[in-house]
C-alpha cells in the first residue's frame, strides 16, 4: 500500500477553517500607545491616527497575522532604508509576535539583493541584538507555539527512550475520533518503528506546522509541511520528525483496527538523517 499524500484533503481544509476562526477569535488585540506618549501634545491627531488606526485597526484586521504583518513591515523599512529605531522596535515587536531567528535572517538575507546590501548589513546588525536578548533560551519552543493553532504540551516522557532529542504531546481529543498533537524540535525524530495489526490499524498524520520528515522503509523520505497528511498502513516499519532547522508538529490519529501494537525498533541514525538533510 503507497503511501498517500494529500495536500488539500477535504477532512484538513474543515478541520483547519474550524481552529483558525478559533484562532482569530482568541488573538490577543495589539494595542499601542507610543504615538499619544512620544507626540500626544505636539501632534495629537498623528497620535490618533498611529496608536487607533495603524495599530487598534489595521493590525488587528484578521486577513493577516500579527507574525505576517511584522514580517512585512520589517521588509518595507528595510527597502526603505529605514535602520533607525522604528526598525528596532518593529524587529522588538517582530520577536514578540513569533518570528523566529531563522525566519528574519533568511528575509534579511533575501532582500538585500532586492533592497541593498547597506540596508540588509544596518539591519542585521540591529536584528542580532534584538534576537541575542534572552538567547531563547527554549530553544525556539515558545516561539514555535505562537505559530500553531493547537498546544506544544507536555515533555513526552513516557516515549523519550523512542526519541532522538525531545518531543513534546498534547492530547487534543479523547472521544469519538481521539487525537494528539505532537511537536518535535529540529532534528529531533522517533526510532523506526511498525504499528501492527492483523487487521485494519495503521496511523494518520496531519501536518500542523513546521517542516518535517516521513519515511517507509526501502522508500525515499517524504518531506511534510503544514496541510500534508500521510497515511501510514498497518505492518510498515517507519519513522518521522522534524527537520534540521525547523520545529515540527503533527496531529497523530490511530486507525482502529484488531490485534493493534506498537513495535518499536532501532534509532534513526545521524549519518542516516544527515543524507535527506543535505538533499532536501
Amino acid at each position: 500500500m503507497k503511501v498517500k499524500i494529500v495536500a488539500k484533503a477535504l477532512f484538513v481544509g474543515m478541520l483547519f477553517s474550524i481552529f483558525n476562526i478559533q484562532n482569530i477569535m482568541a488573538q490577543e488585540k495589539i494595542t499601542q500607545t507610543a504615538g499619544r506618549v512620544q507626540l500626544g501634545e505636539f501632534a495629537p491627531k498623528f497620535a490618533e491616527l498611529n496608536d487607533d488606526v495603524l495599530f487598534g485597526e489595521v493590525w488587528n484586521r484578521p486577513g493577516l497575522s500579527p507574525h505576517d504583518r511584522s514580517m512585512i513591515t520589517i521588509a518595507t523599512l528595510v527597502g526603505k532604508g529605514i535602520i533607525d529605531s522604528s526598525l528596532t522596535h518593529h524587529l522588538q515587536f517582530a520577536k514578540s509576535n513569533g518570528v523566529t531567528r531563522t525566519e528574519i535572517s533568511e528575509m534579511l538575507t533575501h532582500i538585500a539583493f532586492y533592497a541593498g546590501w547597506p540596508n540588509a548589513w544596518g539591519a542585521f546588525r540591529l536584528a542580532k541584538d534584538v534576537w541575542a536578548e534572552g538567547g531563547e533560551a527554549d530553544g525556539g519552543k515558545a516561539a514555535f507555539q505562537r505559530e500553531m493553532i493547537f498546544p506544544v504540551g507536555e515533555p513526552n516522557t513516557a516515549y523519550a527512550k523512542y526519541f532522538i532529542g525531545n518531543s513534546y504531546l498534547a492530547p487534543i481529543s479523547k472521544e469519538q475520533v481521539p487525537f494528539s498533537n505532537v511537536t518535535f524540535e529540529p532534528r529531533c525524530r522517533n526510532n523506526w518503528h511498525i504499528h501492527h495489526a492483523t487487521k485494519g490499524g495503521g496511523q494518520m498524520l496531519v501536518c500542523v506546522a513546521g517542516r518535517g520528515w516521513y519515511q517507509e522503509e526501502g522508500k525515499p523520505a517524504v518531506q511534510m509541511l503544514p496541510g500534508d497528511v500521510i497515511h501510514i498502513p498497518a505492518n510498515v516499519k517507519h519513522w518521522h520528525g522534524a527537520a534540521a532547522d525547523s520545529w515540527f508538529a503533527h496531529l497523530a490519529f490511530e486507525v482502529p483496527g484488531e490485534n493493534t501494537s506498537n513495535e518499536w525498533l532501532e534509532p534513526v541514525a545521524d549519518e542516516e538523517y544527515d543524507k535527506l538533510e543535505a538533499q532536501k
